[in-house]
């Protein structure tokens, strides 16, 4: 594993139900990894001699994120080692521009969009725009939303496209496996619902709250993209679900993703039990759905950085059908991710209320600032 965080965590105690060793590279000491997986190796997951070396170790090589050394793991397949998702496929999700290409290619529904020049001056689009980084950017990171021609001044200048700002009712996601035999299942799609300032998900629940028909349509077109990128593994697929009822894709994942988290007690079969069986050729896993449930990401709070404390832990535990995980971080930050917390209940209104009751008296806080 290519990476060491919370995914990779997750990913590696699924991992011991089949005595599968796991083994990570990432470049803190302290990763979440560091003290679950088989073997641990620090090292930059960047540096093509890092990924190399370690990689050439294993019989199968994965990652946890797309922003690695993708030249590394070419030359890891070209010696013969099985790297899923394929280098080609990490090359073209890594960058924005190279999405958004390839949906405009093969005809899958999306916003209106430019790839921005950076010398380019002149605005391009009618305002309001959303900026977003080719690359680099994650969790709200490499966003600017362009609503003036000041903000226009102030926009990144770097490779990124423009995006026509979309007037959406619902964000969704489907999350998507496909093995190396051609096998393919899908878990049904989650609303998800986002903290503002932060931009990124602060829970997200299934299932969704949208009509039959759209949720064939966001399988169907989950689908199409993971056999047209002739991809291994497991894929996350974001939608924006229109005011007037069209699905587009706003972004996909090569990997587990924060939106497919509730699988762990909601579904017959993990997200990351799911990877694990596609980059091993393993039948796929029963996706169906155990229970309706939500998610809710525990974030450092706002305005505390340093050694992490989490308060409240004892209140939620109380919470029937209430399932912690905490990610083994031993910094916060505002906004970082720090844990969730998997909620299951009978209806969507018994589980937005016990939502409620772990955004009110569960934080994760600093002990010393």
């Amino acid at each position: 594993m290519i990476g060491g965080g919370q995914l990779g965590r997750m990913f590696a105690q699924e991992a011991m139900n089949l005595e599968v060793e796991v083994h990570c590279l990432d470049g803190d000491a302290l990763a979440p990894c560091a003290n679950v997986a088989h073997g641990f190796t620090q090292g930059s997951i960047q540096d093509y001699e890092s990924v190399l070396q370690f990689g050439r170790n294993f019989d199968t090589i994965t990652v946890e994120m797309e922003h690695v050394s993708i030249e590394a793991l070419s030359q890891l397949e070209r010696e013969g080692k099985k790297v899923y998702p394929q280098p080609k496929v990490l090359s073209l999700i890594k960058d924005k521009g190279l999405q958004k290409q390839f949906y405009q290619r093969h005809g899958i529904p999306t916003a209106n969009f430019c790839l921005l020049d950076t010398t380019e001056n002149t605005l391009p689009m009618d305002l309001p725009l959303v900026q977003k980084l080719c690359v680099g950017g994650y969790d709200g990171k490499g966003i600017k939303v362009i609503r003036s021609m000041e903000a226009w001044e102030d926009r990144f200048k770097e490779a990124s496209i423009l995006e026509e700002m979309v007037a959406f009712n619902k964000e969704l996601s489907v999350i998507i496996a496909r093995n190396a035999r051609g096998e393919v299942r899908s878990f049904g799609a989650v609303e998800c619902e986002f903290n503002t300032e932060a931009n990124l998900v602060e829970f997200q629940f299934s299932p969704a709250d949208i009509l039959p028909e759209i949720e064939q349509e966001a399988q169907a077109i989950a689908r199409k993209i993971i056999e047209t990128l002739d991809m291994v593994g497991i894929l996350a697929v974001e939608f924006f679900l229109t005011k007037d009822g069209r699905l587009l894709v706003n972004e996909i994942a090569p990997r587990p993703h924060n939106s497919g988290h509730h699988t762990l007690e909601c579904c017959i079969t993990s997200q990351f039990a799911q990877h694990l069986r596609a980059i091993s050729n393993l039948p796929l896993g029963d996706t169906m759905l155990r229970s309706p449930g939500a998610m809710v990401n525990i974030l450092g709070e706002k305005g505390h950085e340093g050694v992490a404390k989490f308060e409240g832990l004892e209140n939620v535990l109380k919470i029937p059908g209430a399932y912690v995980h905490l990610y083994g971080k031993q910094t916060t930050k505002p906004f970082r991710k720090m844990g969730h917390v998997t909620l299951l209940g009978k209806d969507l209104e018994e589980i937005k209320t016990k939502v409620n009751l772990v955004k009110r008296h569960f934080r994760c806080i600093a002990t010393q600032e």
